[in-house]
């Protein structure tokens, strides 16, 4: 699954046969499409197998009834740092017009990740854990911009800007982001 959400990611859904992704992972394509049925399917598989840990960690943080916002970047930024290539999966597939993702995640993921995520916030709003002046759903998705956007410009940012996306590096996005967000960018 790992390979064909690389590649997926890599090249587009529609540039990516099946035949490279069973070449990457040493099988005969007619094993892929024995046990996915299609192209499609292996994609959706491929991002429910992604996506369901850190589905079941929102679900987990919802169930405390706390969510601060450090953790919400924690849970981001960890999940896309095991998984890399997902952002830029779900730039291309999911979030430009036309995406092959789009319907599938729309129906099964959003309410239990973004959607879930302007609840999460009102309720710490309601807590006076945040800001009462913000709106939850814009707060979410910049949210969501913040702990993305670094593993899709990743191959820019790292020769152009040098940053690291070791351990220590993502580490270092992480502190930054939540340095942000707790004291703002204004001295």
């Amino acid at each position: 699954m790992d390979a064909a959400v690389d590649l997926f990611a890599g090249q587009g859904y529609a540039a990516t046969p099946v035949r490279q992704i069973a070449e990457r992972v040493g099988v005969n394509p007619a094993m892929i499409h024995y046990y996915f049925g299609s192209k499609e399917a292996l994609l959706h598989a491929a991002l429910e197998q992604a996506l369901e840990p850190l589905a079941e960690a929102v679900a987990a943080m919802q169930k405390k009834q706390e969510a601060p916002v450090q953790n919400i970047v924690s849970l981001i930024l960890g999940a896309f740092s095991r998984k890399p290539s997902l952002p830029i999966l779900m730039a291309r597939e999911v979030l430009l017009p036309g995406g092959a993702l789009q319907a599938h995640f729309i129906e099964h993921f959003a309410p239990r990740l973004g959607g879930a995520l302007p609840q999460m916030l009102a309720a710490e709003q309601h807590e006076r854990r945040l800001r009462a002046g913000l709106d939850p759903r814009l707060t979410a998705q910049a949210l969501f911009g913040l702990c993305v956007f670094p593993f899709i410009s990743r191959g820019l940012a790292e020769p152009v800007l040098g940053i690291a996306y070791d351990e220590k590096g993502i580490g270092k996005i992480e502190q930054n982001i939540k340095e942000l967000l707790q004291r703002g960018i204004y001295p």
